[in-house]
This record gives C-alpha cells, sequence and structure tokens, in this order.
C-alpha cells in the first residue's frame, strides 16, 4: 500500500493519508454499521451528544454543535472487526510502527450536516501516555472530508515537540493553537489518515448539508507500554499483526468486579 517514502514521510512529519485502503463496499459496510448503531443507542436510550465544551467557540455557538462517538465499534458491528485487521490496514501498521501490531481502542465520529461540532486542536497523547509513543490513530474516511464539512487538520512535525500541557487533559490553549494553522487534510470515502499520537490535530465546524462520518482505530507497538492507567477498554491488545512477545503481559491489568 505504502513505499518507503511514505513511511520517512510518516516519520518526519508525523502523519500519511494512504489514498484508497477501503473499497466501495467495505466502505458501504461501515456506513450502514454506523446507522445501526445510531439506531440502537436511541432505542437504548444512550444516544448522548459528544461534542467537547470549552471557550474555544462562543457558548451559544457552542450550545448548537453536535456530535455523534461511541467507542468499541468493533463490539458493535462485524463491519468493524474486519476493517480494524484489513490486509491493507495491516500492510501499512507493519511499516510505520513495526512487526507487532496491538489495537488499543476504535471509535466512531459523525458530525451531522450544518451543525457538526469542531475538535479543538489537541495532541491524543494525554488521554493514553506511552512509553515509547508508537501509538496512532487510523482514521477511516467514510464520506468526502473537506474543509466545508470540517476534514481533519494536522500540524505538521509538531510530534517531535513532546508531549504538551493540556487545558483539563482535553485541548490545547485555542489562542495559542487555533484550528486554522491546522494543514487541512481532505480525503475521500476509502481513504485513511494515519498520524502520531503526539501529532497536534483538530478539526473545524461542518458547515455543509452533508455528513462527515469517520471511524477511528488506535494502534501501538506491542512492545509500547502505557505509564498511566487513564484509559481502558475491552479489547484492548487484540493482535492484528504479529505476536505479543511479552508472554505474561498480554492483557490489561483489570478486576471484573
Amino acid at each position: 500500500m505504502i513505499k518507503s517514502k511514505d513511511v520517512e514521510f510518516y516519520k518526519e512529519e508525523g502523519y500519511l493519508l494512504v489514498k484508497g485502503v477501503f473499497n466501495k463496499q467495505e466502505v458501504e459496510e461501515m456506513k450502514n454499521g454506523i446507522d445501526r448503531i445510531i439506531h440502537r443507542a436511541a432505542k437504548a436510550n444512550k444516544d448522548v451528544n459528544a461534542a467537547w465544551d470549552g471557550d474555544y467557540l462562543p457558548k451559544e455557538q457552542l450550545k448548537r454543535l453536535v456530535l455523534k462517538g461511541f467507542h468499541n465499534v468493533h463490539y458493535h458491528d462485524s463491519a468493524f472487526l474486519k476493517a480494524l485487521a484489513h490486509p491493507n490496514m495491516v500492510s501499512v501498521l507493519k511499516q510505520i510502527i513495526g512487526p507487532n501490531v496491538q489495537l488499543h481502542h476504535s471509535k466512531m465520529l459523525v458530525k451531522p450536516p450544518e451543525n457538526g461540532a469542531a475538535f479543538p486542536m489537541h495532541q491524543d497523547h494525554p488521554y493514553f501516555p506511552h512509553e515509547n509513543h508508537t501509538m496512532l490513530a487510523a482514521s477511516v474516511h467514510l464520506d468526502d472530508s473537506t474543509e466545508e464539512n470540517g476534514c481533519l487538520r494536522v500540524i505538521p512535525k509538531s510530534h517531535k515537540e513532546g508531549a504538551i500541557e493540556h487545558i483539563g487533559r482535553h485541548y490545547l490553549n485555542h489562542k495559542e493553537y487555533p484550528i486554522s494553522i491546522g494543514t487541512p487534510c481532505p480525503a475521500e470515502p476509502g481513504d485513511v489518515l494515519f498520524f502520531n499520537y503526539l501529532t497536534i490535530h483538530g478539526s473545524d465546524v461542518n458547515r455543509s448539508e452533508r455528513n462527515r462520518r469517520n471511524v477511528l482505530f488506535q494502534y501501538r507497538d506491542a512492545s509500547d507500554f502505557p505509564v498511566e492507567d487513564t484509559h481502558f477498554d475491552w479489547g484492548m491488545g487484540l493482535m492484528v499483526s504479529g505476536e505479543n512477545p511479552h508472554f505474561d503481559k498480554v492483557t490489561p491489568k483489570y478486576k471484573i468486579v
């Protein structure tokens, strides 16, 4: 799927857009999966607004914004279990992470038309810091993603700055890191944007008349361990490539009570 120059680009810039990882049929399966999840969530009275709060937008505007977001989508629909270990995904992951790749977690993000919420600029690192910083996000695009409907934006090379202090672990100071300074990463359905969890990223409001649906898979090297118990998901540590060299560390430390 990618060449050595692409791997070097990822290492240097902190992100990489890979075209056509999923075909049209696979994209439709995931879109249908998202629709079914939202429908079941509504029936179960679990349909919540996941829009970010804060002072990066006026309060009146924030109140009108909506974001549908649910974790662990591979437990909700088999389309996402197939997607997270898709041969094309694994091919890329092996080259930019290494031979032994684990899933950390999955989630879906839907920005509805005209009032889809923004993501202020941030690093993913504060949510689940790791020793070796191999953690990355693979954002799977299920719709055309443009500046108008709030495509992802990244700050190239920002992963080289290391961990930056965030406001309440959530986002960076919007005056120092406005969304507008990010490099837009427009994409088509089936494209995947890979970016390191230290890469500063965010996205603007969906001002279009179209949905912007993404599925996010977080991956890491099997030998890259968390330094804090800040994030836990069932299925964490699922091997999608290679083997786990650590026989006594194949599942997270947890207790069932």
